[in-house]
């Protein structure tokens, strides 16, 4: 295989004198000017370090064909789940290739499916995307968001369902907010900021958010406020209307912490005040359904793995609080109400179990699943008779099915078609131990027949943060990788939800080194049981993920061949000056808090960049409109890096023009970042090509 010449040029960032004081602690910080991202000398850094990277990435040889395989496996028909409001169904589908999957609407499901709405159609490049949609209780009207070049900002218009055309309703400065209709259908609830300064509008911190109604017809400015609260600006509001169209539950959220509040509303009372019924921020609440003033709500109160309670909201102390399903061993996810019982889905050790008891907690059934994945779906009103959901595993596109809800009866609705034999490939669940000896699981992905030499090249993700967890679920960047002959690990760190909010907790603040250290523990088990070698051995990992690769990168640098920090959270003690990074304070713990700053202090990928140290191969991947993790968090790194990294391995950053965090993203983009990321591992891994993709 010809190598890429090994030695790169990499820009010249400059340093500025910039010191600041924490609880007595200096800390340099000199590339503070990369966090102005309009600046000349921004736009002069990011043009010249682009031009690094695609000239090394363009002189592999096998980059080319990556994307054409790529290319090739993307173009399959893929849907989601269909959905119905009235007498419609609607539903989501990509014809392959498409940059956006496209709304479909059917007046039955043996109907002509017609184009309710396109992205498509809206940009040249598909870099405006639907962000959200509500569609009325008769199925007559769709609210929905855009969103431009992967921006968290909305902009939420309406939509005749009949027609397709749209009525005169916009609204702007959007985020984080979904719409919920009144049952009239004249009109929804939403939740927005104040508008900011169009120069800094993706830097500027979020705070204040308010919940309003919007009547149909009337401008923005004549919305209704519902909801806010002056004196706490970090606090935001999800106002979502009951089925029987009663009530508006206000679920209230301060950052990223799972613990929230839930208030309501009377809507069958005009001018009802907002009644609050949890007013601690103790635990998590999710309305499910109401039955006249019993709420039924799902909770982690007194159970960290999540339960099913009633309170009746004449009655709301807690002594007539009623427990409706048990906390049980399983990670209770989530509830739907169909057919007068509950359709609830269950984590067992990351992957979906589904099960459906009756109003009074009794099971009624397991439903059975096709094999170990993820399943996702059950939505629809209390009467229904059927309902649908998707399954998909690491081998498995995603399938979706019809569900008898009085038989059981599961039938294949939609089988998508990819140019690939699932049979090929074979998954196994494995449990390791961490550095203080909890156990933790990894699934593991190739293609059979690997032998294990050893010298396998093994690409392990994780996230381990904010209570996500990581389930089974299809990629056709993935299948490239194990065309390649590599291995592809999936570690369920803690810090995210695999098995309730005690592993959550066990990976945030000042446990957040167990995340690291568990990431650690499975590239090491990885190696032991020889998958792998650490000159073989990848990782990878997106926004908390990406902090979690530049902090093992960090710590480990003799660990790991190569690191591919995507969209990360690398500066650890400015992270909530930006946007809504504040939030994540729940997670990170705070800067300002002493104790918690010392810990933040200590892992901080930025920080923690020791000079003349032979760090892994790196390709730092960021965009330029990111609004989540602000793209000056991998800016700063990249100067970092490539100025204390000693020795030949190449350390880069893949900027993106025109993206974000990555929702929204278009295929076009997302085929050629994967085509750079595997074509940057064949080459600094010296993985063979003679297995490569055709």
């Amino acid at each position: 295989m010809s190598k890429v010449k090994s030695s790169v040029n990499y820009p010249v960032s400059l340093r500025v004198d910039q010191v600041d004081r924490y609880h007595g602690v200096e800390v340099a910080d000199p590339y503070r000017w990369l966090e102005d991202p309009n600046s000349e000398e921004t736009q002069a850094w990011i043009e010249a370090q682009n031009q690094v990277t695609f000239d090394y990435l363009q002189q592999i040889p096998i980059r080319q064909k990556l994307k054409q395989r790529l290319t090739q496996l993307w173009d399959y028909e893929k849907y989601g789940v269909p959905f119905k409001e009235g007498d419609r169904y609607f539903y989501f589908k990509n014809d392959g290739l498409q940059n956006q999957s496209v709304l479909y609407v059917l007046d039955s499901l043996e109907g002509e499916p017609r184009v309710l709405l396109d992205p498509n159609q809206l940009s040249d490049d598909g870099t405006v995307a639907l962000s959200g949609i509500a569609i009325s209780e008769d199925g007559q009207l769709m609210a929905y968001g855009l969103s431009a070049s992967g921006s968290d900002w909305q902009e939420w218009k309406v939509r005749n369902v009949e027609t397709a055309e749209d009525l005169s309703d916009h609204l702007k400065w959007i985020k984080f907010s979904g719409a919920s209709w009144t049952k009239d259908g004249k009109g929804f609830f939403y939740s927005r900021y104040d508008e900011p300064q169009e120069s800094t509008q993706f830097n500027d911190i979020n705070y204040y958010q308010k919940l309003y109604y919007h009547r149909l017809g009337t401008s923005q400015n004549e919305d209704i406020l519902i909801y806010d609260r002056p004196d706490e600006k970090e606090w935001g509001f999800s106002g979502e209307v009951s089925e029987d169209g009663r009530y508006l539950i206000i679920s209230v959220w301060m950052g990223t912490d799972s613990k929230n509040l839930l208030f309501y509303q009377d809507l069958s009372v005009p001018e009802s005040p907002v009644v609050e019924l949890i007013n601690q921020f103790e635990a998590s609440y999710s309305f499910i359904d109401n039955e006249g003033s019993c709420f039924w709500l799902r909770t982690d109160l007194d159970a960290p793995r999540g339960r099913l309670i009633a309170i009746d909201t004449e009655k709301p102390q807690r002594e007539h609080w009623q427990e409706i399903i048990p906390e049980t061993e399983q990670v209770l996810e989530s509830i739907g109400l169909l057919n007068q019982s509950f359709v609830v889905l269950y984590l067992q050790d990351a992957h979906t179990l589904v099960k459906v008891f009756n109003l009074d907690g009794a099971l009624i059934r397991e439903i059975d699943l096709p094999g170990i994945g993820s399943a996702g779906g059950f939505s629809g009103k209390r009467c229904d008779r059927e309902t649908f959901f998707s399954f998909t595993s690491f081998t498995t596109p995603p399938t979706i099915y019809r569900y008898n809800m009085v038989t059981g009866e599961s039938t294949i609705f939609r089988q998508p078609q990819v140019d690939f034999n699932p049979d090929d490939y074979e998954t196994q669940q494995v449990f390791y131990l961490s550095k203080d000896k909890t156990q933790i699981p990894m699934f593991i992905t190739y293609k059979k027949g690997l032998k294990r030499t050893g010298d396998n090249p093994t690409y392990l993700y994780g996230y381990g943060g904010f209570n996500i967890s990581l389930t089974p679920s299809f990629s056709v960047s993935n299948i490239i990788w194990m065309e390649l002959g590599g291995a592809f690990a999936v570690a369920n760190l803690r810090g995210g939800g695999e098995y309730g909010e005690a592993w959550h907790q066990a990976g945030m603040r000042l446990n957040k080194q167990n995340v690291f250290d568990d990431f650690i523990a499975a590239a090491e088990w990885l190696i032991a049981n020889r998958y792998t070698n650490p000159a073989k051995l990848a990782i990878g990992g997106g926004s908390n993920g990406g902090l979690l690769v530049g902090a093992c990168m960090t710590q480990r640098p003799e660990l790991f061949a190569a690191a591919l920090p995507a969209v990360g959270v690398m500066d650890m003690l400015r992270f909530p000056q930006f946007t809504i990074g504040w939030a994540w304070c729940s997670d990170y713990g705070s800067p300002d808090n002493p104790e918690e700053f010392q810990a933040l202090y200590a892992y901080s990928p930025l920080h923690n960049l020791k000079p003349g140290t032979a760090y892994p191969a790196t390709l730092i991947t960021t965009a330029d409109r990111d609004d989540r993790v602000v793209p000056a968090h991998s800016f700063k790194f990249a100067a970092a890096l490539q100025a204390a990294h000693q020795g030949e391995n190449p350390v880069l950053i893949r900027i993106e023009t025109k993206a974000g965090h990555g929702a929204g993203k278009p295929t076009t983009k997302i085929i050629e970042e994967a085509a750079d990321k595997w074509a940057f591992l064949v080459e600094t891994l010296e993985v063979p090509v003679s297995d490569s993709p055709s």
